[in-house]
């Protein structure tokens, strides 16, 4: 109860934050069942990854459609063999609507070529489409109404295996509030996937002692990966 309450009361706040007094709402829709118009995912239905960018580039089920630039779908092949998911957009992305630029992006792009992967060999994008004001965590009503969409982008790529680039992707994907040091160093599933948990390239810019850890995680990936595609 007491989380629920923190969780409401953060919600609250940000929409204050937002619009003000137009964020209170009349006491008539407060008796509607909750979040039911959003229950409907528009993600439903999608055949490509092109159909499902168009249905969602105007969504609006939660409040970051009102502060976004752009939405950051995701980018990379769309029949990847590894899909890479980070947490949201930075204010980079969220003006080039591009996943992973600018210093964080690049240093992703020199992580994957040090196992020989090419960036445009995988798939990548985030549990968040749009960006949190002032790069906070997400809250979680906005992962509960944009995991569908990062599960459809899943279903529809089939990837051999999943990399979690940071905490906040880690316990989203695998339903978990372990910490991400317990997570790293082995291999976990989601519907059949392989999962590897390792740190955001965000953090290693903050922290380079992260360096190591990483490049041990890398090579864990790079063998796995070379057995996956004898299987």
């Amino acid at each position: 109860m007491n989380d629920f309450r923190e969780n409401f009361t953060a919600f609250l706040q940000q929409q204050l934050e937002l619009y003000g007094d137009d964020a209170i709402c009349e006491a008539s829709s407060l008796r509607k069942e909750p979040f039911a118009e959003k229950d409907a995912s528009p993600a439903a239905g999608a055949a490509t990854l092109a159909e499902l960018h168009q249905s969602i580039e105007d969504c609006q089920r939660c409040a970051l459609g009102r502060t976004r630039t752009r939405l950051v779908f995701g980018s990379g092949k769309p029949q990847a063999e590894i899909v890479l998911v980070g947490e949201a957009p930075g204010a980079e992305e969220d003006r080039a609507g591009v996943p992973f630029v600018g210093r964080a992006g690049a240093l992703l792009t020199k992580i994957l070529a040090s196992v020989q992967i090419k960036r445009e060999d995988v798939y990548i994008c985030n549990i968040l489409k749009c960006r949190p004001p002032q790069n906070r965590d997400p809250l979680p009503e906005e992962i509960a109404l944009c995991k569908p969409y990062l599960f459809a982008q899943l279903q529809l790529i089939r990837p051999k295996i999943i990399v979690c680039l940071g905490r906040v992707a880690a316990q989203v994907l695998l339903e978990t509030t372990d910490s991400l040091s317990k997570l790293r160093g082995q291999w976990h599933g989601w519907n059949g996937i392989d999962v590897m948990v390792t740190y955001h390239p965000a953090a290693l810019l903050r922290n380079p002692g992260y360096k190591r850890e990483t490049w041990e995680d890398m090579k864990g990936l790079q063998q796995r990966r070379h057995s996956t595609l004898k299987r």
